[in-house]
């Protein structure tokens, strides 16, 4: 049979049409409907035509199909999709940070369901406001007069600058935000203070210097036109050597002195003791309001554990000019936020924190049980694990360090065990590959050319999961 011209190949091709008409073309149909079908027929057509040019020889009507079908699944397959965490980094920002507890999942589900008094008071018969659903239990944990929750932390100390920088907190002539120059930080995602400040339209006031400031910089610095004290935790490095910062309360006895508002911005905040857990203390939200912050920013989604939120706590005063402020309802949240977030609030309120976040239940498990998981993954592999082959001994239960991450205990580690993974004659960028391609993916991190699945950040109900990915890959 004498080789088609590529002008003799192109006209051979079937039309949508004709390829609709097929028995595979009917189960397209049938299973994506007539419109995704056509479309996902024409993009495959198209590249047909564009192989064709390129010499290749054309597809059969049912190759066609089959390229469409794919184009078609992959199209309408979810990107956000879970995924198993095995990083050894609890909160994992481009893993979606922390994992929630089950009655936050359930309580989101819930109010997501149907109807809810978001902005209703049931007991009134009337409007409510949605900002009324988890203050108490933000005043009863932080011992603030009152509170207030935004769509994420950078909102709230946007929000916080822009209603306090001004005389009315929404017009007016700049006023002056002081901070040390070794808090003028950047975050993840190139999340800069000064580019907040100049947002929020205060002018910016630096004192001190990188690796030392003193009350004196910031008493030296004010002016009628200052506002704002602000002090920003460097949660995300560490400076260390010959350092020194004022301690909150020194700047809340200034602030008074000179009647202006004093800001702390903690990023990531937590209402427990790190330190407990074997890591550096990381600033508590109920100690900035016990040292004298009239205004205390922090995340949600952090060491918090909960959905992604920024919480305001303070003086009822304040917080009752940012809720008045514009800006509120552009950020505010939605009513899945405070359920989950409330849901998370309650763990702490009622002491178990520890065992019912999943953040802190990674921080607190101890290394023995993380070990005996390994052991009991290692058995489930075995089989395999110990066959003769290009998989012979590519597993072992190794010591490593995890994290907490998140903007939270910069340079701090965590003991913790995880299934090292060497398959002679291959890397461990491709092993990684391979576990990613999972049907839940698998992401795990190198390590001195090993890949590593750390069990800190593995919950216990995913390990069947893992055993599942780890045959695959040594089958």
């Amino acid at each position: 049979m004498a080789l088609l011209s590529a002008s003799e190949a192109l006209r051979a091709l079937p039309s949508v049409d004709r390829l609709l008409l097929t028995e595979p073309g009917e189960r397209l149909v049938a299973a994506h409907t007539r419109p995704l079908a056509v479309e996902a027929l024409r993009e495959a057509l198209d590249e047909a035509r564009a192989a064709i040019r390129l010499s290749a020889a054309p597809p059969t009507s049912e190759e066609i199909v089959d390229r469409a079908r794919g184009h078609l699944e992959r199209a309408l397959q979810p990107s956000l999709q879970p995924v198993i965490n095995a990083t050894g980094v609890i909160l994992h920002t481009n893993l979606g940070r922390a994992p929630l507890s089950a009655p936050a999942r359930a309580a989101m589900e819930q109010v997501g369901r149907g109807y809810s008094a978001l902005e209703y008071d049931v007991e009134a018969g009337a409007r409510g406001s949605r900002h009324e659903h988890v203050s108490a239990l933000l005043r009863r944990l932080s011992g603030a007069e009152a509170a207030l929750v935004v769509n994420n932390n950078a909102s709230a100390v946007l929000l916080a600058l822009a209603t306090l920088a001004t005389a009315d907190g929404t017009t007016g002539a700049k006023s002056e935000v002081i901070i040390s120059r070794g808090e003028l930080v950047e975050i993840g995602g190139g999340f800069r203070i000064p580019d907040v400040l100049r947002q929020s339209g205060a002018q910016l006031v630096e004192v001190g210097t990188t690796n030392r400031t003193y009350v004196e910089d910031y008493k030296h610095a004010i002016t009628d036109q200052t506002s704002i004290l602000l002090r920003v935790h460097a949660s995300n490095f560490r400076v260390i050597g010959f350092v020194h910062a004022p301690r909150l309360a020194e700047l809340s006895v200034l602030a008074n002195e000179q009647g202006v508002n004093l800001v702390d911005d903690l990023g990531s905040g937590t209402f427990l003791p790190t330190e407990r857990y074997g890591l550096a203390h990381e600033p508590m939200v109920q100690e900035s309001v016990r040292e004298g912050a009239d205004l205390v920013c922090f995340s949600g989604d952090k060491l918090l554990g909960g959905p992604q939120a920024g919480i305001l706590v303070g003086t009822g005063e304040l917080i009752g000019r940012l809720r008045r402020h514009p800006l509120t309802r552009a950020l505010r949240p939605d009513k899945g936020t405070l359920a989950g977030l409330g849901a998370t609030l309650l763990h702490y309120v009622r002491g178990e924190a520890e065992s019912e976040v999943p953040v802190w239940r990674m921080i607190s498990t101890p290394v023995r049980d993380l070990e005996r998981r390994g052991q009991r993954i290692m058995r489930a592999c075995r089989p395999l694990a110990n066959a003769d082959g290009p998989s012979s001994g590519a597993l072992n239960v190794v010591r490593t360090q995890a994290a907490v991450g998140g903007g939270s205990t910069p340079g701090e580690t965590l003991p913790s065990r995880a299934i090292a993974v060497q398959i002679p004659g291959t890397p461990p960028q491709e092993t990684a590959r391979r576990l990613r391609q999972h049907a839940t993916p698998v992401i795990p991190r190198i390590e001195d050319d090993v890949t590593l699945l750390d069990l800190r950040t593995i919950a216990p109900y995913e390990d069947p999961v893992i055993v599942g990915a780890l045959r695959t890959l040594l089958g």
